[in-house]
């Protein structure tokens, strides 16, 4: 599995205090090794997001991407719950 990123969720990501990037950076490696692991709580998205789906981060946070092919995640946005459902 390979994981990209958008331009969007790298600024995101770059606004973030220490412990919160030392936290997605686990996530990330986790769902490097298993998308579907109970701790991301990966779960497809509707309304305006429908196509997409979203793991947990950290906390509050949340990351939305889609798949683009078998081995490949773009990751598109990061934020808070509150923040990119509202």
């Amino acid at each position: 599995m390979k994981i990209k990123l958008h331009k969007k969720f790298t600024k995101q990501f770059s606004k973030l205090n220490k412990n919160q990037k030392l936290k997605c950076k686990d996530r990330l490696n986790l769902f490097l090794d298993d998308p579907f692991n109970e701790l991301l709580n990966n779960h497809a998205l509707q309304g305006k997001y429908k196509g997409l789906r979203s793991i947990n981060m950290s906390g509050d946070l949340r990351a939305i991407y889609e798949m683009i092919n078998n081995n490949t995640a773009f990751f598109i946005d990061l934020d808070t719950h509150s923040n990119l459902y509202s």
